[in-house]
C-alpha cells in the first residue's frame, strides 16, 4: 500500500479511536445501568420491602396490598411464583441455615415464618398486632421487628419494638415508644446499638441491644417523619431521609450531629448503602439518587439515574453486584421489578 494511501486510513482510525474514549469513559462512569424489566401486569396496589437468597439464586419482594410474597429469579429476574394467604406483608428476612423465611404482616394473620422450599406456614409470631419494619442483626442472629402504632387494627398510640428469635420464634423483649409511627433500624456488628427512625417524633432513638434500654435521641432537625435509613458503620454515619421535605440528612453516628443534608426523591421508601463503592442510593418515584462518599465528612450528588414512577423500594444484592427496583403501580394495575447492574467506582 503506498504512503498516500496509508494516510487517509490511519487518520480514520485514530479520529475513530479517540471519539470512542469519551463514549467509554461516559459508560463506565454511569453508576447504575437498567438491564432488566420483568413485569407483573396483574398487580394493584404498593410493594414493600425485598429478601434474598443468594445460594438458591432466589429474590423475595413482600406484595403489601396484594397480600402475597412475590418470587423472582436473582440471576434474571424472571417471577417465579406469587405466594398468597397474606394480610398485609411489609418486610421478609431469609435465614439460610434453617432454609426459613420469616414475613412480617401487619395483618390479623400476625407474622408467620416459612419453609422456604415449599413455601408453607411452620409457626407464627406471638407478637403486638401490626407488625412493619424488620432489621435482622447478624451478629446476634435475632430479628428486631416495630409492631402496634398506626399499622395495628384497631390502631394504637404506642409502637413497641420486639427482639425475636427467628429459631425458635421466641419474643425476647420489647422497647416501646410513645409514638403510633417508627420506621427504619440499623444495627451495628461491631458494637452494641441499634438505630430506630422515631418517625412520629422526628428522632433517631439510639438502642443498647443487650439490655434494651434507650442511650439516646437524636433530633432529625432538616425534616419531619424520618423513614428510610442505612448505615456505613466503618465510616460511623447513618444515612436518613425525612419525608416532610424529602431530604437525605448524614449523621455522625456516634454524636447525632449533622454532616450533610441533600434532596431526595419524593417518595424516597429505601436508603441503600454500597459498601465496596462508596456509594448511596435512595428510591423514590420516577428516578434513583445516587451520592458518592469521598470521605465520610465529604458526599457528591451524582446525576439521577432514571427508573419509575412508583419505584420506591429497593435492595442491592453485593455478591452479584445487582440493584433490584420494585415498582408499585399504586390504584393502576401493572407491577414492575427493575435490575440495575452496579458500576465499580474508580
Amino acid at each position: 500500500m503506498q504512503t498516500k494511501t496509508l494516510l487517509p486510513l490511519l487518520a480514520a482510525l485514530l479520529v475513530a479511536s479517540t471519539s470512542a474514549a469519551p463514549a467509554a469513559d461516559a459508560a463506565a462512569s454511569v453508576p447504575l445501568r437498567l438491564v432488566g424489566r420483568t413485569e407483573l401486569p396483574a398487580y394493584t396496589g404498593d410493594f414493600d420491602h425485598f429478601g434474598v437468597d443468594v445460594p438458591g439464586h432466589r429474590l423475595f419482594l413482600a406484595g403489601e396490598d396484594g397480600g402475597s410474597l412475590e418470587v423472582f429469579d436473582l440471576r434474571n429476574g424472571k417471577h417465579l411464583r406469587s405466594v398468597k394467604g397474606f394480610d398485609a406483608p411489609h418486610a421478609i428476612v431469609y435465614l439460610p441455615k434453617a432454609n426459613r423465611l420469616v414475613v412480617t404482616d401487619s395483618g390479623d394473620g400476625l407474622s408467620r415464618t416459612l419453609d422456604a422450599t415449599t413455601y408453607k406456614v411452620t409457626g407464627k409470631l406471638a407478637l403486638t398486632p401490626g407488625a412493619d419494619s424488620t432489621r435482622f442483626d447478624p451478629s446476634t442472629g435475632h430479628v428486631w421487628i416495630v409492631t402496634g402504632g398506626k399499622n395495628a387494627s384497631p390502631k394504637m398510640p404506642n409502637v413497641i419494638v420486639s427482639e425475636v428469635d427467628p429459631l425458635t420464634g421466641q419474643r425476647l423483649g420489647d422497647v416501646g415508644f410513645d409514638t403510633d409511627f417508627t420506621e427504619a433500624m440499623a444495627a451495628e456488628q461491631q458494637g452494641s446499638r441499634l438505630f430506630i427512625n422515631v418517625a412520629g417524633k422526628s428522632e433517631v432513638a439510639v438502642i443498647d441491644k443487650h439490655t434494651r434500654a434507650v442511650l439516646a435521641t437524636w433530633p432529625i432537625k432538616e425534616g419531619e417523619q424520618n423513614g428510610a435509613m442505612a448505615f456505613d458503620e466503618p465510616g460511623h454515619r447513618l444515612f436518613i431521609v425525612t419525608r416532610k421535605p424529602f431530604r437525605l440528612v448524614v449523621l455522625n453516628s456516634d454524636t447525632g450531629t449533622t454532616v450533610a443534608t441533600f434532596d431526595a426523591p419524593v417518595r424516597t421508601n429505601e436508603a441503600v448503602w454500597d459498601a465496596a463503592n462508596h456509594r448511596l442510593y435512595l428510591a423514590g418515584d420516577d428516578h434513583l439518587a445516587v451520592f458518592a462518599q469521598h470521605d465520610p465528612d465529604h458526599y457528591e450528588a451524582l446525576p439521577p439515574v432514571a427508573s419509575a414512577h412508583g419505584a420506591k423500594t429497593a435492595i442491592l444484592v453485593p455478591e452479584i453486584h445487582r440493584l433490584f427496583v420494585a415498582v408499585s403501580p399504586g390504584d393502576a394495575k401493572g407491577g414492575a421489578l427493575l435490575q440495575y447492574d452496579v458500576t465499580p467506582a474508580r
